[in-house]
């Protein structure tokens, strides 16, 4: 078992016992995803495994909080932007747009990208390195402003 997965179940214990039912909720969902995702890949997941789990239930709570924001739902977003700060805490840290701009010129330097022709290539290189620590949309916005 990955220690992403061990500090989740240990959280929720904790959660658990301290009666934060906010946590323990969110928690258990991420666990029963965990788990939906071993058992579709056949084996114990790995930590990268786990971190992929996590980070699609991030995206699906921006999502949730996009669509009721547009939906006049305000508490719904609130509720759901907790859950998502919650889940953030076992991500690693997100880059400052200065690192990543700083990152995205050395990357287009390497790859002899011209202009926005050559965009593919760069968000290829990009996504790899900087895979679950950058929004995808973020690095397209950067790159497509750094690229004629």
């Amino acid at each position: 078992m990955s220690k992403l997965t061990e500090q989740v179940r240990a959280d929720l214990t904790t959660a658990m016992k301290a009666r934060d039912a906010e946590k323990t909720s969110t928690l258990r969902m991420l666990q029963s995803a965990f788990k939906y995702a071993q058992i579709e890949s056949g084996h114990e997941l790995g930590d990268d495994e786990a971190l992929a789990v996590i980070r699609k239930s991030v995206k699906q709570r921006q999502d949730s909080i996009e669509q009721f924001t547009k939906g006049n739902r305000p508490e719904l977003a609130d509720k759901e932007q907790r859950e998502m700060d919650i889940l953030k805490t076992y991500m690693p840290p997100e880059l400052s747009d200065a690192e990543l701009e700083s990152g995205l010129r050395e990357i287009v330097a390497s790859t002899g990208a011209q202009s926005k022709k050559d965009m593919g290539k760069v968000m290829k290189e990009a996504t790899a390195r900087y895979k679950g620590r950058v929004d995808g949309k973020k690095i397209q916005e950067i790159v497509s402003r750094l690229l004629p």
